[in-house]
């Protein structure tokens, strides 16, 4: 029988919206993967995540690929606690599953920052890389694993999550951004509300 290949798909996911669910289908198409999983991290190292607790996100991301079988959500960032580092994510699933073959899918934006990763000169050893790149479909000369990991376009939909919390702030409609279950988890925790000065003058 031949072994599972599964991708693993990182992200703070605040929140989930549907490019997440769209780019996650066209890499596992390309890449033949029997499953994506979505693993929301805990503590992000680079980004200042606020408006949903870990636990929050995570629940967002199921509700988003309920009744998907091709996706999953793995909570093992959120489970460890603390900051989220990928290569410890990866030697733990690698752990668990030897028996699988794993790809790291990462967008083309989170390449400049990898030199800054934990340990990044392990992640190939520890996962095929997989790389989404948008127009050309060509990743940037120079960059870590350049040459090494498997390049696949995907749509450039100007969907993010920075958006949708906006919008939310603002008042404005989330419907058809995120998936159903995701907007009225949202809206029954009153997640990314601007929040109101209730002392504009100071002290």
């Amino acid at each position: 029988m031949a072994p599972l290949r599964k991708g693993v798909f990182g992200g703070a996911f605040n929140p989930p919206h549907v490019a997440h669910l769209i780019v996650a289908h066209v890499v596992g198409e390309a890449m033949s993967l029997d499953q994506v999983l979505f693993v929301p991290s805990s503590v992000h190292p680079f980004k200042n995540e606020t408006g949903a607790s870990p636990a929050q996100r995570a629940a967002m991301a199921e509700l988003a690929v309920a009744g998907d079988r091709r996706l999953e959500v793995d909570r093992i960032e959120v489970r460890r606690g603390g900051l989220s580092y990928t290569v410890d994510t990866l030697a733990e699933l690698r752990e668990r599953e030897p028996g699988t073959e794993w790809h790291l899918i990462l967008g083309q934006d989170n390449l400049p920052e990898l030199p800054q990763w934990k340990e990044a000169q392990r992640l190939p050893e520890l996962a095929t890389i997989v790389v989404m790149t948008r127009g050309g479909g060509q990743a940037a000369p120079g960059l870590p694993f350049d040459g090494h990991a498997k390049l696949v376009p995907v749509p450039g939909l100007d969907v993010s999550s920075t958006t949708v919390r906006e919008r939310v702030a603002a008042g404005r409609s989330i419907r058809y951004w995120v998936p159903a279950g995701v907007e009225a988890f949202i809206h029954a925790r009153g997640l990314y509300r601007r929040e109101v000065d209730e002392n504009p003058g100071g002290a």
